[in-house]
């Protein structure tokens, strides 16, 4: 609960110090709606209701531009929306990563670490311990052979990668 408390106050506070960018791009989708609404002959309200849906990159089909302006106009508010959308989820990831920084429990993760024995795990990559590989041959054919000792003994040792990152036995 104190995460989900941390991240409300977090989150909020991060949005209002973003809210003078946040208002401008908005604005700006609102007033780029109203021209189109002008050229297309739109009322406002569809106007306005379309410059969203095609800010937020949804774009039902229901209103659409016709002219060549127009749609110049609405790749320049999908355009202003994306950068709207991205503001607003990279606060909420930033958020949701002080947040658990700030509430994370040390004894949950040493649990964790004894439990995955062997993987490494981190915020910025997932990388899996590879040490129990002892022999790697690359073939012609853009694949490698990987031999391990410690492979179960009902399977044969001996498996191929492609460049695809598909495991077959051979």
């Amino acid at each position: 609960m104190d995460f989900t408390i941390t991240f409300a106050k977090l989150f909020f506070i991060s949005l209002y110090l973003m809210a003078p960018l946040l208002g401008i791009l908005s604005f700006l989708i609102v007033i780029l709606g109203q021209i189109v609404c002008r050229l297309e002959k739109w009322s406002r309200f569809d106007a306005l209701y379309w410059s969203f849906i095609t800010a937020t990159t949804v774009g039902y089909g229901d209103i659409r531009a016709l002219r060549k302006t127009s749609r110049a106009i609405s790749v320049l508010i999908a355009f202003i929306g994306l950068m709207l959308t991205g503001i607003i989820i990279a606060v909420t990831v930033n958020t949701a990563s002080i947040a658990l920084k700030k509430n994370i429990d040390p004894g949950a993760i040493e649990k964790l670490k004894g439990k995955y024995e062997g993987v490494q795990l981190s915020a910025t990559n997932v990388s899996a311990d590879l040490s129990w590989l002892t022999n790697m041959e690359k073939k012609s054919n853009n694949q490698m052979t990987i031999t391990s000792p410690n492979w179960p003994a009902n399977r044969h040792p001996n498996y191929r990668l492609d460049l695809r990152g598909n495991w077959a036995e051979f």
